[in-house]
């Protein structure tokens, strides 16, 4: 990973800021895309090596997350590895802001998928600059869960409106990881960058913090692995050349496993790709 490009959301704490620090201590030049410019700063100072950097945006709102994929593509004309890692879970339902009449997106949705897909398509060039003939290979690597087993999608109800529970919100912004991935897969096939996902675990973190219900908190704070181990999946996802040509796939405790049915329904991760290009008002080729 010497010298390596890793852009990596979420990673200003729990899993995401130990998959940050492992993979500076093998070399690799770290961008945290954070929303705390405190928490930043910190693991700032913890990363070995020099060279890293923050920049701050709110993940769940469209336009932030096209600037601040701008702003890392004007710098890093080749990245390497794209971890996207940040999510979130509400007990009651939000939508995020009105600003922009693309916005006012349900905010688990938003937070948990949107800004995977925009993300990843923001910085596309420069994955490709990577994966590229002249390149070594680049990565996409993104946290789902387990719990998107059971979930199901209803396209005329993406944003939860008919009906909502802060549990299956997230469930089903879980099960849009997985399809993502797969499709995001499927259109990467022959450009040498690779796409896969994984369950980290139910891990001890700050996760449910912000979301209204302090049960989610002390339920993973109670029952959660550490941190340390939850991130191991990820660091061996973006950096292990055993799965260096591996894309499109589901992985637990560094080893492959099959998802869920509803998560291998290629319709359905075409039409969500689809429907995500809509709401972001961009060009679906």
């Amino acid at each position: 990973m010497q010298g390596a490009a890793i852009v990596i959301t979420g990673g200003t704490s729990g899993i995401g800021q130990v998959a940050a620090l492992r993979l500076a201590e093998r070399g690799a030049r770290i961008v945290l895309v954070a929303r705390d410019a405190q928490r930043a700063r910190n693991t700032l100072r913890r990363l070995h090596g020099t060279g890293h950097q923050s920049l701050l945006a709110d993940l769940s709102e469209i336009e932030q997350v096209k600037r601040v994929a701008r702003d890392i593509a004007a710098e890093f004309p080749r990245i390497d590895v794209l971890i996207n890692n940040a999510g979130s879970m509400f007990a009651e339902r939000q939508i995020t802001s009105l600003d922009s009449c693309r916005d006012g997106l349900e905010r688990t949705f938003a937070t948990n998928h949107m800004a995977y897909f925009l993300l990843t398509d923001g910085l596309m060039e420069c994955l490709l600059a990577a994966g590229g003939a002249n390149g070594s290979g680049a990565r996409v690597v993104n946290t789902a869960s387990e719990v998107h087993r059971g979930a199901v999608l209803d396209f005329d109800d993406l944003q939860s409106e008919k009906r909502y529970s802060g549990f299956a919100a997230y469930g089903k912004s879980k099960l849009c990881n997985v399809l993502f991935t797969r499709e995001l897969a499927r259109r990467l096939k022959g450009t040498g960058v690779t796409a896969n996902c994984l369950h980290p675990g139910v891990v001890a973190t700050r996760f449910g913090s912000d979301s209204g219900d302090p049960s989610i908190q002390t339920f993973v704070h109670h029952s959660g692995i550490a941190p340390e181990e939850g991130a191991k999946t990820i660091v061996y996802l973006a950096s292990s050349s055993e799965v260096a040509k591996v894309s499109g796939s589901y992985f637990f405790e560094c080893k492959a496993r099959a998802a869920s049915n509803q998560a291998q329904d290629n319709s359905a991760a075409r039409r969500l790709w689809r429907e995500s290009a809509k709401l972001a008002g961009i060009e679906d080729e």
